[in-house]
């Protein structure tokens, strides 16, 4: 028990640090509610899981030898990231036009390739995997089993925190301009985890 507590706590450090992910996740919980931001957050977990399975089984390295695949994938990651953040920072505020309107329409398609892309995810991912033994090592296939269903766990209920807490931000009633700078501190906060995340 104490190695599934120190692997959780660890999961949750880690997996839950701000991120491109979670900055995204942020941003559409916003523009676009809970029910909105669903679909999202649901396509970005497939993405994770599959990432952390590679992770699990060894197979990011895998990956590494397909340069190709793997920027394109990337680039496609940062593209959404930074037309997700001009979205953002560029939508109107409140008496511009209506609440329906101004929601950002996130995509299924691109919140998956967000959670399988994402090289903060990857670097997560493999410091637990590598790091931890969460049941007896002669139980290995089922110790990292019970690594990536723990970190699985993790994700969707911290993932599912923050879109909530991007969810409250866009119920609370801002003048224009304080709304305004929000958005575009939001749409920078976006960019900015983006680089740190891929330099």
């Amino acid at each position: 028990m104490e190695s599934i507590f120190a692997f959780t706590l660890a999961s949750v450090a880690l997996l839950g640090s701000p991120g491109p992910g979670i900055t995204a996740l942020v941003a559409v919980g916003k523009t676009s509610g809970l029910t909105g931001g669903f679909r999202f957050l649901a396509a970005m977990q497939v993405g994770l899981a599959l990432a952390a399975g590679f992770s699990a089984l060894g197979l990011a390295s895998t990956l590494e030898a397909f340069p190709a695949a793997r920027t394109v994938l990337s680039a496609v990651s940062i593209c959404y990231l930074v037309w997700l953040a001009w979205q953002i920072a560029s939508a109107p505020v409140a008496g511009e036009i209506g609440d329906a309107d101004r929601a950002v329409k996130p995509s299924i398609l691109t919140g998956f390739v967000l959670g399988v892309a994402n090289p903060k995810a990857y670097l997560a991912f493999a410091s637990l995997f590598g790091s931890f033994v969460v049941l007896q090592p002669a139980l290995g296939t089922s110790d990292t089993l019970a690594k990536w269903t723990l970190c699985v766990a993790v994700m969707i209920v911290v993932d599912f925190a923050w879109l909530a807490l991007g969810a409250s931000l866009g119920r609370i009633v801002l003048r224009p301009a304080a709304e305004r700078v929000m958005n575009v501190a939001m749409g920078a906060a976006i960019v900015l985890a983006c680089l740190i995340a891929f330099i």
